[in-house]
């Protein structure tokens, strides 16, 4: 078992509303300042990100992951620059396949791992959100995209095959595709994706296939279904899962804070959130959003979007993508935790609001408790 942390290359605070910036629209940039400003927003700045990547490191978790988007930094390079502030941890680092040459990754990649000494890992992220890929003048439809994230794949690993690598298909022509060397120790790579065409692309070519937070039987169903795409392939994938936390001494502890993350939430501004997520092309959103669909007239309170023992639905209710948190005393994250890892997920990825603090609370509270029941199968 491998445990990870998040960097919020966006922004980060202590509360939901953070970095929710411009979900109002233009017409409401005064209220959504004088929100920021009331709930503490945190500037990603290179000195913050250095305290959480040091935080992540010192409290046992092996890398972070680091996200993709026109609304955070680029992940390239805040993991080079954190890469000299750190010493073991990995950078997980998200990037779109569709918006790079696959030769010009592969050569990106080989650089990193060489200068940071081999810590780079991979998150492949097709992209779900068609505004978002516009943005980058990428117009393909959702077919499409992971028809070329295959194809990317293919030309990416055969860029760090040693030899010059030629490939002709519907989306890259390259010819004699190489770099310097090739990475040392190859990175790992990650990817995620819930919609049917999603499946084959992680079958084919994935190391670690990431699935967000869902109750134990919705993970269980989808790992499944990798695995049979897999075995059809003649490969085995692990598997990971993305989750927020919030952990405390006592259980009331820990649902007091998740009441405080949602201390108040406008049901209009839920509802605006809502809107626009739902035009997500993502069929994970799409799930990440029923989770929580019930729970949207404002009536709620924290322990209502409770939707499995210590699972809750209330970060989806603002945020998009990861939508679930573990909530409860440390000990009965821990047992959430192994219960996902009976069912085969081998790496957790986990963040808090604000992820400084947080990564202490879950590395001196949660991780110690699971080392102390699994340590023949923890990574350290």
């Amino acid at each position: 078992m491998r445990f990870h942390w998040f960097l919020p290359t966006a922004s980060d605070g202590r509360s939901l509303t953070v970095g929710t910036r411009g979900t109002h629209g233009p017409e409401n940039a005064a209220d959504d300042a004088a929100r920021v400003t009331a709930d503490r927003f945190r500037a990603p700045t290179i000195r913050y990100l250095t305290q959480i990547a040091q935080a992540a490191e010192a409290n046992g978790f092996e890398a972070v992951l680091t996200p993709t988007g026109t609304r955070c930094e680029d992940a390239w390079l805040t993991c080079a620059a954190l890469a000299r502030e750190t010493e073991r941890l990995r950078f997980l680092v998200a990037f779109r396949p569709g918006l790079i040459s696959p030769t010009l990754a592969a050569q990106q990649a080989s650089t990193l791992q060489r200068m940071s000494g081999g810590r780079l890992l991979l998150n492949v992220v097709t992209g779900g959100e068609r505004d978002e890929q516009a943005r980058f003048g990428d117009h393909q439809g959702k077919a499409d995209r992971y028809a070329r994230t295959g194809e990317f794949l293919t030309v990416l690993r055969g860029a760090w095959g040693g030899e010059p690598f030629t490939f002709k298909g519907e989306h890259y022509d390259v010819v004699g595709a190489t770099v310097l060397a090739p990475p040392d120790p190859l990175p790992r790579l990650y990817f995620g994706g819930s919609s049917a065409e999603a499946g084959p692309v992680a079958a084919r070519h994935t190391d670690t296939y990431l699935t967000w937070g869902e109750p134990p039987d919705q993970v269980a169903r989808k790992l499944s279904w990798i695995r049979e795409l897999a075995r059809q392939e003649g490969r085995q994938v692990k598997f990971g899962i993305r989750f927020h936390v919030v952990t405390r001494d006592t259980s009331a502890e820990a649902w007091a804070a998740a009441e405080r993350l949602l201390a108040g939430l406008d049901p209009a501004h839920v509802g605006r959130v809502q809107n626009l997520l739902a035009a997500s092309e993502s069929t994970g959103q799409a799930r990440m959003s029923a989770l929580h669909e019930r729970f949207r007239d404002g009536s709620w309170k924290a322990s209502d979007l409770e939707i499995y023992p210590n699972v809750w639905a209330g970060v989806g209710l603002l945020r998009g993508g990861a939508g679930t948190a573990l909530v409860g005393s440390h000990s009965e994250v821990a047992d959430r935790i192994a219960e996902y890892a009976s069912l085969g997920i081998d790496e957790f990825v986990l963040s808090g609001f604000p992820h400084l603090e947080e990564a202490y609370m879950v590395g001196e509270g949660v991780l110690p408790e699971l080392r102390r029941r699994l340590a023949p199968e923890i990574r350290r």
